[in-house]
């Protein structure tokens, strides 16, 4: 895994580009994540597998959930590749090279969450139900043979989230 520093200038997306179909407005509005990929918006920081997946994400994650009305971005839960998983260079289809791995992931994720395919909700709804159902702590289990879980980036945008408790703060 190769980190990409953050991108200068944040990359506009053309649906087309990023496996979206431009034949519908409802489409483009709209996210579709596998459930693993929710904290991966959170902890999102411009680091990537390769410079599109990046630019893919940003635009995703910064250019839609971050902006101002983000929270009202929709976001379809999918048990296969996603709008993120598109440029990505271990994408083999509707799978990836690390299939077995990822399904753990999401399948880990899906459980904590209460998401199942097909669901659909807002950033900001989703945001409240990672609040609600998951602690910092509980990382190291979730995203457990995750390569970007050692940098922490996760953990600290949910305790950001989720703010300060006793387990954070315990001597």
């Amino acid at each position: 895994m190769s980190l990409q520093p953050p991108k200068p200038t944040l990359p506009t997306a053309n649906p087309a580009s990023l496996g979206h179909p431009p034949d519908s407005r409802l489409r483009a509005a709209r996210v579709r994540f596998r459930p693993h990929h929710f904290l991966c918006a959170l902890g999102y920081q411009g680091k990537g597998y390769s410079d599109r997946f990046t630019a893919n994400m940003s635009a995703i994650v910064l250019g839609r959930l971050r902006a101002p009305d983000g929270g009202r971005t929709i976001i379809e839960v999918t048990g296969a590749t996603d709008d993120i998983c598109a440029p990505c260079p271990k994408r083999r289809g509707d799978h990836c090279m690390s299939q077995v791995q990822i399904a753990a992931l999401d399948s880990r994720h899906a459980a904590a969450l209460g998401l199942a395919p097909g669901d659909r909700l807002t950033w900001a709804e989703a945001q409240v139900r990672i609040r609600h159902r998951v602690h910092a702590d509980d990382l190291d289990r979730l995203c457990r043979g995750c390569g970007w879980l050692a940098l922490g980036l996760c953990k600290a945008a949910l305790r950001s989230l989720t703010g300060p408790t006793d387990r954070d703060t315990a001597p």
